[in-house]
């Protein structure tokens, strides 16, 4: 597991190089809102793996005072979208599954690290592990991506200025 917190990136303003592989990837998650408010850096990522990890914070705990089962996903899913974003094309979930093993806790850092199994055509199997900082095991986590023939957004276009 990767710990070197100078070379991670938290998901907001610009993106160095260094821990990007493609410029593709670096632009899809510099424009990936959801994880910019989960707080997630990218450790590194690269075509077909990839290493992203969230703090868990007050606001992430179910009712039971773990993190909600959907933000462990999440982070599992941003590593994910990561590895399968290997080239310029776009690459989407086709679906994915996960087995929460462990809970974990405020303050906690989780740590998902994305590899791909096996590609395909335009369709991957990629396996996530998220583990707790002190290398317990919180999920196991498989996605299926398809590569589409979707154009990249343009990213000079504020999503939030967009009309319905």
């Amino acid at each position: 597991m990767m710990t070197h917190m100078s070379r991670s990136k938290k998901v907001t303003g610009a993106m160095d190089d260094d821990v990007f592989a493609t410029a593709h990837a670096r632009d899809m998650i510099a424009a990936d809102r959801a994880s910019a408010a989960l707080g997630i850096e990218v450790v590194s990522a690269a075509p077909g793996e990839a290493v992203v990890r969230m703090r868990v914070r007050a606001d992430m705990l179910n009712g039971f005072h773990v993190i909600h089962g959907g933000l462990v996903f999440a982070v599992a899913d941003t590593a994910f979208a990561l590895a399968c974003n290997e080239t310029d094309a776009v690459t989407l979930a086709a679906g994915a599954d996960i087995a929460f093993l462990t809970s974990a806790h405020e303050g906690e850092i989780l740590t998902a690290t994305a590899h791909r199994r096996t590609l395909v055509g335009r369709s991957g199997l990629y396996d996530v592990r998220v583990e707790a900082d002190d290398g317990r095991t919180v999920a196991e986590f498989r996605g299926r991506s398809l590569t589409t023939r979707r154009p990249v957004p343009d990213r000079s276009i504020d999503p939030t200025e967009m009309t319905p």
